[in-house]
C-alpha cells in the first residue's frame, strides 16, 4: 500500500526531482516505511510506501530487468503468487513484491495484463524507450486515481494535495462539483471539486504519449443471471465463493484485522477470518453510546462466538466535534459521508495495533442490502397506485407541525410519493442518495436557475448510463447506480481516507472483481426477499454466526446526525459556517442556511445531512482559504 504520484511536463522540458519529491511528501501518511524516486528528462514519478508484502526487498519504483519500464502501485495484488509461477520462466524477478509481479504481467501481456490482476491497485508504468506513461486503476475504484492536464503535460497522484506541488498548475473550485457536493454529500466522479482535475475512472486504462493520450475502459460490470441452480446450491456457492475471496485477502507479512460493525457484511468478513487464520486476530467495532444505532452489544456477540479479540471504542458528540477538522483535511475534498468522523476514529485507533484491516464494503451493492434498495422495490410496486391517485400531490401540501418525529415522517412520505412517481431504477437511485430536496438545495444557493428535481434525475441519468446494459429490471438499474456511482464516488473514497489518514491497509474482499462478475449472476430473488436484503448470504454464513446475528434490523454505519444537530454539536457546525469565510464567498446564502439552522433546532423540520455537509464544507473551505491557487468559482455564462 502506497502514495504514488508524478508529472510527465512533455516537451523536453525537464522535470526537477525536487518537485517529485514534495509531491511524495504530500503522501506521506499513506506510506511512512520508505520513499523512492525517478526522474527520466521530462517525466518522474515516485511512491511513499506501507510496507505490507516483502518487507524488506519491496522499495518501489521497480524497474525491469532491462531497464525499459518503471512502476509504482498502491495497492494489492492478492492472485501475485499464482501470476509469478506463469511469469516466472521469462521475467527475472529480484523482489517477492506484487508490484514486480505487476510489472511483469504488464510487460508479458500489455493492457490485456489488468484483467488477469485481482485485488486493488492504481499504477502507473514508464515505457522509456518509447517514452509513453501507464495509468491504470482497479475495476471498481478501490484505489484513488487523480490527473490533472495542464500547461502541455499530465500530472497524477493518489491525492489532490500532491497535485499541488506541480508549478504553474491552476486549482479553481468547480461550481458543478459544489452543487454535486450539497446533492448527494460528494462530488460524483470522474468530476473532483476543482475544474483542472478529475479522477481516472474504475477499471480504465490511460496510455499518455509524446503526443496525445488513450484512454480504454477494460472491465465493466454485467448482470448475467444463471437460472440452473437451485436455491440451496446457490447458497453453497455463495459461502464458498465468500470465503475464498475473503481467505485470498488475507495475504500479508504482517498481522491483520477486521472491522466488525455487526452487520452482515462484517460478520461474513470475520467469520471468513477466523475459518482461514491460523492464529488470533482483532476486531474492531466503534459504537455511540446511549443512541440507538450503536452496535456494540451485537459486535461483541460475534466476535465472542468467533473468539477474536474485540476492541470498541466509543464515541461521543463531543469528540465528533474535536476531530472534525481533522477528518475533513483528510479527504482533499469536501465529504459528508456519514460514516467519515465513525471511520476515521476507527481507523486511527486500529492502526495502533495492525497494519491491515478488512472490511464489509461492497456488501450491501452486491446482494441488494441497503434500506434505500429495499424501499425502491415498495416504490415500484406501489406506483400504480399513486399513479391512480392522482399522485397524492396533497402530501406535499401538508404544513409544518409542532411536534418533530410528526414533520420527520411527513418529510419520508413526500419522498416515497415522489419515488413512486419516478420512471425507473436510475432515476429511483440518484433519488435514494440525494441528502437534501430541492427545496432545500434553492434555499442554500437563492437562485432560480437550478433544473426541477425531475428534470435534474433525468439528467444524472443521462449523464452516468446512456450506455449502459439494455433490459436491466428497475432494481437492477438501481443495483448498478450504487455499484458504479455511488461506490467509488463516497464509500470507498471514504475508507481509503479515513484509513491512510493514519497509514492503515484497508482490503475489501467483496470487490474483487472476480467475486463481484460471479455475485451479478446471483438471481436478484436471492438477494432482496420479501424486503430484507442479502437472503442469500445471511442463509450462506448463518452456520458460523450466533442466530440473533443475522434477525436485527440492519442500522448501517453512521451518525446520530439529528439527534446530535440538536444539541452542542449544531453549535459547532454553526461557528464554523460563520468563521470559515465561506458565509463570505458567496457560494451559499448567508440567510438561507442561518434558517435551516434555526429550523433544525426548532424541530420543524430534519435538515441534520445538509447541516452536517454545511459544517464539513466549512472546514474544507477554512484550508482552502491557506492555498494560494484555490479561488472562488465564477459563474459560466453560455
Amino acid at each position: 500500500m502506497c502514495g504514488i504520484a508524478g508529472w510527465y511536463r512533455k516537451m523536453g522540458r525537464p522535470v526537477g526531482r525536487d518537485v517529485i519529491a514534495r509531491q511524495c511528501d504530500r503522501l506521506v501518511h499513506r506510506g511512512p516505511d520508505d520513499a523512492g524516486v525517478v526522474v527520466d528528462d521530462d517525466f518522474g514519478f515516485g511512491m511513499r510506501r506501507l510496507s505490507i508484502i516483502d518487507l524488506e526487498h519491496g522499495h518501489q519504483p521497480i524497474s525491469s530487468p532491462d531497464g525499459r519500464y518503471s512502476i509504482i502501485c498502491n495497492g494489492e495484488i492478492i492472485n501475485h503468487l499464482e501470476l509469478r509461477r506463469e511469469l516466472e520462466a521469462q521475467f527475472a524477478f529480484r523482489t517477492r513484491s506484487d508490484t514486480e509481479t505487476l510489472l511483469a504481467s504488464f510487460v508479458r501481456w500489455g493492457d490485456d495484463a489488468w484483467l488477469r490482476l485481482e485485488g486493488m491497485y492504481a499504477a502507473a508504468i514508464w515505457d522509456r524507450h518509447a517514452k509513453s506513461l501507464t495509468l491504470a486503476r482497479d475495476p471498481l475504484g478501490i484505489k484513488p486515481l487523480f490527473v490533472s492536464e495542464q500547461g502541455g503535460g499530465i500530472a497524477f497522484a493518489s491525492e489532490i494535495s500532491a497535485l499541488r506541488e506541480v508549478p504553474g498548475f491552476d486549482f479553481t473550485i468547480d461550481e458543478r462539483g459544489v452543487e454535486d457536493f450539497f446533492q448527494f454529500g460528494h462530488v460524483l466522479s470522474p468530476r473532483s471539486i476543482f475544474r483542472q482535475v478529475r479522477a481516472l475512472e474504475p477499471g480504465h486504462v490511460m496510455t499518455i504519449g509524446t503526443v496525445g493520450s488513450v484512454t480504454k475502459c477494460f472491465w465493466k460490470p454485467a448482470i448475467r443471471h444463471d437460472h440452473t441452480l437451485s436455491e440451496a446450491q446457490w447458497i453453497e456457492q455463495t459461502r464458498e465463493r465468500a470465503f475464498d475471496t475473503i481467505r485470498r485477502h488475507m495475504l500479508s507479512d504482517v498481522p491483520i484485522g477486521v472491522f466488525l460493525s455487526g452487520g452482515v457484511d462484517s460478520s461474513t468478513v470475520a467469520a471468513g477470518v477466523a475459518q482461514a487464520s491460523e492464529r488470533p486476530f482483532k476486531a474492531f467495532t466503534v459504537g455511540f453510546p446511549g443512541s440507538k444505532i450503536d452496535e456494540t452489544a451485537a459486535a461483541s456477540t460475534i466476535a465472542r462466538h468467533l473468539g477474536c479479540e474485540h476492541i470498541v471504542l466509543p464515541i461521543m458528540p463531543e469528540t465528533a466535534a474535536d476531530i472534525l477538522p481533522a477528518v475533513q483535511r483528510s479527504f482533499d475534498e469536501p465529504t459528508a459521508a456519514n460514516s467519515a468522523i465513525p471511520l476515521w476514529y476507527l481507523s486511527r485507533a486500529a492502526a495502533e495495533h495492525v497494519k491491515v484491516v478488512l472490511c464489509g464494503e461492497g456488501g450491501d451493492e452486491l446482494f441488494l442490502g441497503y434500506k434505500r434498495q429495499a424501499w425502491a422495490q415498495r416504490m415500484y410496486a406501489s406506483s400504480p397506485l399513486v399513479r391512480a391517485l392522482g399522485g397524492l400531490d396533497f402530501v406535499g401540501r401538508i404544513p409544518r407541525l409542532p411536534i418533530r418525529k410528526l414533520n420527520y415522517l411527513k418529510n419520508y412520505a413526500e419522498r416515497f410519493r415522489q419515488g413512486a412517481l419516478l420512471n425507473d431504477g436510475f432515476e429511483r437511485f440518484f433519488s435514494a442518495v440525494t441528502i437534501t430536496s430541492s427545496d432545500v438545495r434553492n434555499r442554500l444557493y437563492n437562485r432560480d436557475d437550478f433544473l426541477g428535481e425531475a428534470e435534474l434525475l433525468v439528467a444524472l441519468k443521462d449523464e452516468f448510463f446512456s450506455t449502459s446494459q439494455p433490459d436491466l429490471s428497475h432494481i437492477e438499474q438501481f443495483m448498478i447506480g450504487d455499484l458504479t456511482v455511488h461506490l467509488p464516488s463516497s464509500l470507498l473514497q471514504r475508507l481509503d481516507r479515513a484509513s491512510m489518514a493514519h497509514s492503515l491497509e484497508a482490503r475489501v474482499p467483496f470487490l474483487s472483481h472476480n467475486f463481484v462478475d460471479w455475485s451479478l449472476t446471483v438471481p436478484t430473488n436471492l438477494k432482496l426477499r420479501n424486503g430484507v436484503g442479502k437472503y442469500v448470504l445471511r442463509q450462506a454464513v448463518a452456520p458460523m454466526l450466533p442466530k440473533e446475528a443475522l434477525s436485527r434490523k440492519k442500522l448501517g454505519f453512521q451518525m446520530p446526525l439529528a439527534d446530535w444537530f440538536v444539541g452542542g454539536f449544531s453549535d459547532f457546525a454553526r461557528d464554523a459556517w460563520r468563521s470559515s469565510g465561506v458565509a463570505d464567498s458567496g457560494i451559499l446564502d448567508r440567510l438561507g442556511v442561518e434558517r435551516l439552522f434555526d429550523e433544525h433546532l426548532a424541530g420543524t423540520a430534519d435538515h441534520g445531512r445538509a447541516l452536517y455537509s454545511i459544517a464539513m464544507f466549512s472546514c474544507w473551505w477554512s484550508d482552502q482559504r491557506q492555498a494560494a491557487t484555490a479561488r472562488v468559482p465564477q459563474r459560466q455564462t453560455a
